[in-house]
């Protein structure tokens, strides 16, 4: 028998993290939508989607929230600029 996945998103970290780290989120995610709601609260929303956008493409993942939670998406937290300042918002 034939095994079904579907591809789930969930808002709360360790669902996501389960998912992303059991390789069964290897599918492209929207990056626009999601850097929409990580940006949400930035001072500088044009600097964050563009850093954003980027780390998602590089990264295929964008981490829940608004700030924070690096930990759910290493990836996204092991980005830096040349200066060596964290990239990703």
């Amino acid at each position: 028998m034939p095994h079904l996945c579907f591809p789930l998103y969930f808002h709360d970290s360790s669902s996501w993290k389960d998912l992303h780290t059991n390789g069964i989120a290897d599918m492209k995610i929207d990056c626009g939508a999601e850097c929409s709601r990580r940006c949400s609260l930035s001072s500088r929303p044009n600097l964050c989607h563009r850093a954003c956008g980027t780390c998602c493409a590089r990264c295929n993942c964008v981490p829940p929230g608004t700030a924070g939670n690096d930990e759910v998406c290493p990836c996204w937290a092991n980005q830096t600029t040349h200066g060596g300042q964290k990239k990703c918002p």
